[in-house]
């Protein structure tokens, strides 16, 4: 992490002055320069963070993998403000999480109760009003794990309530790893060379019906969805 540290060396020498007087100009910007390089040059990632009953709880990684990408990371907490974050932010990653509640998608719970472990209320409303309000601004756009799941449902999709019970298949999506393959055009839009890769899988819910625009990019071997991209985003 970087501060902004102003040494005595940075500012000009103090001399007696009959009149009230201004930093040089060149003073003020060698300042702005060094204020632009150290802080706005960098794009400011707002990453979406889970709540643990008084806590705020997110994974080092995500923090870590923007700031190596070259981004200032930037934790987001509920708040009422969505329209400010929505402005500052030149990039919003959704972070994992549990659960969204079938409600978000129009259906009852059809899997046992015990089965589903729910995002707190507070995080899910505010992250979709937040998704939308960064979406009317067309800055980018990550959803990891429960991230991708609450974008589907924002633009109108809905989710298996879990994989093992409603999805006659022989990968565990919960843990350990397992093979997807990218489909369509993704490859050559992205200039990417091969089209089959192993990923790390920690999930039990997943995407089902897609929601408006969206178009899938990479499948497991069992057909289910492991990402989507919405193609005509600008």
């Amino acid at each position: 992490m970087k501060i902004l540290l102003l040494s005595a060396a940075d500012y000009p020498a103090c001399k007696p002055v009959a009149s009230k007087s201004l930093p040089s100009r060149r003073f003020a910007s060698r300042v702005v320069s060094r204020i632009a390089r150290m802080f706005y040059m960098k794009p400011l990632i707002g990453i979406t963070s889970d709540i643990d009953k008084e806590y705020l709880k997110l994974k080092m990684d995500y923090v870590h993998a923007v700031a190596e990408a070259g981004g200032l990371p930037f934790i987001i907490a509920p708040s009422d403000d969505v329209c400010g974050i929505a402005d500052k932010i030149d990039a919003l990653v959704l972070s994992g999480g549990g659960d969204i509640p079938p409600e978000y998608y129009g259906e009852a719970p059809s899997v046992p109760l015990e089965v589903l472990k729910p995002v707190e209320k507070e995080r899910i409303d505010f992250e979709i009003e937040l998704f939308r309000e960064v979406m009317k601004r067309h800055k980018p756009i990550l959803g990891i794990c429960y991230g991708m799941q609450l974008v589907n449902v924002a633009i109108g999709g809905s989710l298996y309530q879990d994989i093992e019970i409603q999805v006659n298949s022989d990968i565990n999506h919960r843990e350990g790893e397992h093979k997807i393959k990218l489909i369509g055009s993704f490859n050559s839009t992205f200039n990417i060379k091969h089209s089959t890769f192993s990923i790390n899988s920690s999930h039990h819910q997943a995407v089902k019906n897609l929601g408006k625009g969206l178009e899938i990019f990479a499948l497991s071997n069992d057909g289910i969805i492991e990402g989507f991209y919405k193609k005509d985003y600008p």
